[in-house]
């Protein structure tokens, strides 16, 4: 029979009463409020998570600053997928009214608004104010640095990969180029410009298969001056430079003084791969 108490009557109800011969092992089931009420991610573990990875990057060889850029960029780059998922957001739930739909997007165009500024200001906190370009370069604020290169590598490699197996180029020759073709780039291109990258390979995929087939690394032509790059994973990046920014690039390629004739055999392969295909 159940147990009730006699002060339990409110309102005409009987309200059921909690056991009280609880076991020693029931204790261990008691719901701490201050758990459940609120996100785990406080600032407080956000922050310790930050310096956690500081640190690991720090051992890794990874200097401070260098490594804060990075965790910037990835806390600009989460608050930018939550304003494109409140974006997606503006569909009102079916079965409501229109005078609710009114309010539910206008809602969800506050927030969306709110986050891009917000997105903007993380944006500027990881890579500072862009200064005004002068004679058609960019110019930004910092000259290209270690992490505008490593960021370039990551992207350029798997890419590479679709359409060879191997990578011929020195490493050392590898940095100068993608230096100088970060160069042509404001700093925001840099920062975005592995989706550019792989926006590129997706569009011409049929062209630069038939391209590496023909000059890359297991093609029938030997490792040879002018067809250099094309044995190396910065191919990408610099067809890539050479369809959005053919000036730009041929200005820095003089400025780090890298082989004209790498520049041209590349450019005069992509032409040809073209009357090939077509």
């Amino acid at each position: 029979m159940e147990r009730r108490t006699a002060g339990a009557r409110t309102a005409g109800r009987q309200l059921p009463v909690p056991p009280t011969d609880r076991t020693h092992a029931d204790e261990g089931d008691t719901i701490d409020t201050a758990e459940t009420d609120r996100h785990p991610l406080d600032s407080a573990n956000v922050t310790n998570a930050r310096n956690t990875l500081l640190e690991l990057l720090g051992r890794a060889g990874v200097f401070r600053g260098e490594a804060e850029e990075l965790i910037a960029l990835v806390e600009a780059g989460a608050i930018a997928d939550a304003h494109s998922e409140v974006g997606r957001a503006e569909r009102v739930p079916a079965g409501q009214g229109e005078s609710y739909g009114m309010g539910w997007r206008d809602g969800a165009r506050a927030v969306r608004d709110a986050l891009a500024r917000v997105a903007d200001r993380a944006l500027d906190r990881a890579i500072g104010p862009e200064t005004p370009g002068s004679a058609g370069v960019a110019r930004v604020r910092h000259p290209v640095g270690r992490m505008d290169v490593e960021r370039a590598k990551v992207a350029v490699i798997p890419l590479f990969l679709e359409f060879s197996e191997t990578s011929d180029l020195d490493p050392e020759v590898s940095d100068e180029v993608l230096t100088a073709l970060l160069g042509t780039m404001s700093v925001v291109g840099r920062v975005g410009y592995a989706g550019r990258l792989e926006q590129f390979t997706e569009s011409h995929r049929e062209r630069l298969a038939h391209l590496y087939a023909q000059y890359g690394p297991h093609s029938r032509i030997a490792v040879h001056g002018r067809y250099s790059l094309l044995h190396s994973p910065t191919s990408i990046a610099v067809l890539e430079r050479l369809t959005a920014a053919p000036s730009a690039l041929r200005a820095e390629w003089e400025h780090a003084e890298l082989p004209p004739a790498w520049l041209e055999g590349l450019a005069t392969a992509w032409s040809a791969s073209e009357v090939a295909r077509g």
